[in-house]
């Protein structure tokens, strides 16, 4: 496995988890990039260092411009920025037409991402169920400032696009908690819950790195569901 070379943009919380994990993963970064602006102005060919793909958390106003910077530049990103999506349609037009190459979740723990699938078969099955009622609830660290989260709204989707309707969202920020995402199953006389809870922000961390080395050398928009799926390139 050779190593791959990582630009990260944006080292708050999630940056710093992705630089200190990287070396054990066998990558190396290779730039260091915290844009103060929404413009991407600070990410150029230059800056990016000939890295082999970007790996961004920054905020959402900022999310757009860096990825249109890096697919200027040449340079396939990994999103894990959230908030920003209702700008997702345009930026993967722009990204197909550039030939570039993005990845984007909001979530990149790959137990989520297999937790995604139980829902998705859960939620088939509770739907051909009369009186199941179904229930949401995530809960993150008090500085958590999406609320629901980006992994909230997307296993909603999953659970409405399997029952045919939608599914209350509760949110609860309190404490340090890294991410806990509960689906119930409820009926008159038995309830189903299934729980993915995150006990450590490096396993976002090390999904990104994973995800990172996955893009490289392909073109298009990804999830997270295209790495469980399709074989990494050598």
């Amino acid at each position: 496995m050779s190593t791959v070379r990582i630009a990260l943009i944006g080292m708050g919380k999630m940056g710093r988890a992705i630089a200190q994990l990287a070396a054990e993963r066998d990558a190396m970064i290779v730039a260091e990039i915290d844009p103060a602006n929404a413009s991407g102005g600070a990410i150029t060919r230059a800056s990016l260092n000939g890295a082999d793909v970007a790996i961004e958390f920054t905020q959402p106003a900022a999310a757009p411009g860096n990825i249109r910077a890096c697919i200027a530049a040449g340079c396939p990103i990994v999103v894990g920025t959230t908030g920003w999506y209702h700008d997702l349609p345009a930026l993967t037009r722009e990204v197909e037409a550039a030939g570039g190459a993005m990845l984007a979740a909001p979530n990149f723990s790959i137990g989520v991402a297999i937790f995604d699938r139980v829902v998705a078969e859960a939620a088939r099955l509770f739907g051909r169920v009369a009186g199941v009622d179904a229930h949401l609830i995530e809960t993150h660290h008090r500085e958590k400032k999406d609320a629901p989260s980006g992994t909230a709204g997307a296993l909603a989707r999953t659970v409405e696009g399997a029952m045919g309707r939608p599914i209350p969202i509760t949110s609860v920020r309190v404490g340090s908690v890294p991410g806990t995402h509960e689906v119930i199953f409820d009926s008159a006389f038995e309830q189903v819950r299934l729980v993915h809870e995150a006990r450590d922000r490096r396993v976002f961390a090390e999904g990104a790195l994973v995800a990172a080395r996955w893009l490289v050398g392909r073109t298009g928009v990804h999830g997270m569901q295209d790495v469980l799926t399709k074989e990494p390139h050598e």
